[in-house]
């Protein structure tokens, strides 16, 4: 690994060569929670942790059916219902086949059926019946005793030959997911003969749940159907049926291997029937490395969260610790990280015997122990090895360029797997639905996306609409990934151009420092001290206590030459006169101040030499560094061993 020669370190020992993240076992990361405590230790409350003794009733058809017991109050989510997971590849494929044959005997008067077997449980059925309708909307699911039929639906039938196929399809999915007030409208359409069509069959087949009404814009009538609202006085319920709805949450810990944690959740909302966004999670880990961190899920209790760990386990997630809990978890909420790592393939960067490496290593673990490093994001916060980076993307959204923000977000990387296929299609194509056809059913965000430039186009309204519908949290991290680009670069700027102490006009935390978060809330700005001339003079404040602004409408800058590189920096990116909100997005983006340093605590460290294996011309020794440490939340290990090694790792 070449020595960076760009990056400011605060140390200055020699620091040595090194390689990491050879295997994930090399990178072990282990969440600590808000009291102190490592999330996998057995201290850790678990309770409900033993799978149930009750076996799980068997579905009386093929037992390569997959089981799923979802609650039946979730609501339908085009991603959360996976048919291969839900019905297993056996029937998945009988059904595909099925699908084929409605389709070709289209006009043809005879009724074909195709069973799916037999679902005792009510819940199963009734995701079954839900996954079924939105993959194939043309279908129409029908229960016998406990057995499930699928036909085709003469009402698709019937209003695809009124509109359009795919219009058909995207009505029925709304009304299929009965949000109320929600609305859905029709393709303009000039002929008053054919609209009253439409409506007389919307008011005859769905008249008691939705109500129509045409209207005009710009020269164009459309047909717009909104589902009313529940206006009735509810019937007087059980004490059971109320306890029924109270909202059930469930803890656990996942590890997970080699694995993103937004892939992760994904796959899990899948196999449970849930969205994604019914898991938090305090905050999001490496790809490459074992990872274990606390989640949250709602709507799922612990006994039908275990019943799936078999298949959990096949995508290299485990699950432990699992018990109920009143309430999600929230992104932040913990202390700390702990870290076991260890960098291989150990040698001196310049003529250093590799006899004095034993020196070395004592001597930067020392400096970064009482010294600290530069604070900087890790490139995790920005998509490392992506071709495009997250903080591209939120430059383009700050400048509300939504069709470019579009089609960067779907920047293939390299690979020819079926998420990079489907993206370059889009790419190359523009058409979302063939691109949806080909996008694996765990690319939540992927699928979210192109379903809504499919339904509303990929021009600058449908972008809007596609980025509306991917949850707040996950549209908001796109911002605060270019602000924390602008965060590192001034981290560098300010350290190259003023120095290694506090001097006048730099920003220094005069509140606890249990107030100082690296947060996007809204700030108690009066904490926030500007260092005066005297205090320079007299040497009041120590380089640890500077911080520095992330962009955003609510922070205070330097007011120093520190202050005018950020107005310089922001201006020549085109944010010189940004006000860090996207209306159009509901986003806003206050800011927020973070330690320009950061300390690694509890760091222990072990040197090891091993002869390289059997075979290799050079038998000499491989010296590895096993070292631990624990960080605060948001500071990142890769930039700490950065310090450690005087090396750019990623």
């Amino acid at each position: 690994m070449e020595r960076n020669t760009l990056s400011c370190f605060i140390s200055d020992h020699e620091g040595f060569h090194g390689t990491i993240k050879n295997s994930p076992q090399d990178f072990v990361v282990i969440e600590i929670d808000i009291n102190g405590q490592l999330v996998n230790s057995p201290n850790v409350q678990e309770g409900h942790t033993k799978r149930p003794s009750q076996p799980s009733q068997a579905i009386k058809r093929d037992d390569k059916l997959k089981q799923s017991k979802p609650d039946d109050t979730e609501v339908l989510n085009q991603d959360c219902f996976d048919l291969n997971v839900i019905l297993g590849p056996v029937v998945n494929k009988e059904l595909e086949h099925f699908t084929n044959k409605v389709r070709v005997r289209a006009g043809e008067q005879e009724k074909v059926e195709l069973s799916l077997g037999t679902y005792p449980d009510k819940h199963q059925r009734a995701v079954v019946h839900r996954a079924v309708r939105y993959n194939f909307p043309f279908l129409q699911t029908v229960t016998n005793q406990s057995e499930i039929r699928v036909r085709e639906d003469p009402d698709f039938k019937e209003l695809a030959s009124l509109a359009s196929e795919g219009e058909a399809e995207e009505f029925f999915r709304f009304i299929d997911a009965k949000v109320p007030g929600s609305a859905f409208t029709f393709l303009p359409d000039d002929s008053k003969e054919h609209r009253t069509s439409v409506h007389h069959f919307v008011s005859r087949r769905f008249g008691k749940l939705v109500e129509t009404k045409s209207f005009t814009d710009q020269q164009k009538t459309f047909i717009t159907v909104r589902l009313r609202e529940r206006n009735k006085q509810p019937k007087k319920r059980t004490i059971a049926e109320c306890q029924e709805e109270v909202t059930l949450y469930t803890t656990f810990t996942l590890r997970k291997e080699n694995l993103e944690t937004l892939e992760a959740i994904s796959y899990m909302a899948a196999v449970l029937g849930v969205l994604p966004s019914d898991f938090t999670y305090a905050g999001i880990k490496d790809k490459r490395a074992i990872t274990y961190q606390a989640m949250v899920v709602k709507k799922i209790s612990p006994e039908r969260l275990l019943d799936k760990v078999s298949e959990f386990e096949r995508k290299g997630m485990q699950i432990s610790h699992v018990r109920p809990v009143s309430e999600p978890l929230k992104l932040g909420r913990l202390q700390g990280n702990h870290f076991d790592l260890v960098i291989r393939d150990l040698k001196p960067h310049g003529k250093t015997q590799l006899a004095e490496l034993q020196h070395l290593v004592k001597e930067a673990v020392e400096n970064v122990k009482n010294r600290g490093f530069v604070n900087y994001y890790g490139p995790q916060r920005f998509g490392s090895g992506s071709c495009v980076q997250a903080d591209q993307v939120g430059l383009a959204l700050l400048k509300e360029k939504m069709e470019a923000s579009v089609k960067l977000f779907f920047t293939p990387e390299d690979g020819n797997d079926l998420q990079n296929k489907a993206k370059r299609h889009f790419l190359l194509t523009g058409n979302a639905k063939e691109s949806l056809a080909l996008m694996p059913a765990y690319k939540a965000r992927e699928r979210l996306m192109l379903r809504a430039l499919h339904r509303y186009g990929s021009g600058q309204e449908g972008c809007i609409r596609g980025w509306l519908s991917l949850p707040h949290s996950m549209r908001v991290f796109y911002l605060h990934s270019y602000c924390s680009r602008v965060w590192n670069e001034a981290a560098k700027y300010r350290l190259q151009t003023l120095g290694f102490k506090p001097v006048q006009g730099d920003l220094v935390w005069a509140g606890s420092e249990k107030g100082l978060k690296d947060t996007t809330e809204e700030l108690n700005t009066p904490q926030v001290h500007v260092v005066t001339s005297v205090q320079e003079k007299d040497d009041v404040f120590s380089l640890d206590q500077i911080i520095l602004p992330m962009p955003g409408n609510s922070v205070k800058y330097p007011e120093n030459l520190l202050g005018q590189w950020y107005q310089d920096r922001l201006a020549q990116d085109g944010l010189g006169s940004s006000r860090f909100r996207v209306t159009s997005l509901k986003l806003n983006v206050p800011g927020c101040y973070r330690p320009l340093l950061a300390k690694p605590q509890n760091i222990t460290y072990s040197l090891q030499t091993s002869e390289k294996p059997q075979g290799q011309s050079d038998q000499t020794c491989v010296p590895s560094l096993s070292v631990t440490f624990d960080l605060d939340a948001s500071c990142y290990a890769t930039v700490c061993l950065g310090e450690i090694m005087k090396s750019n790792l990623s």
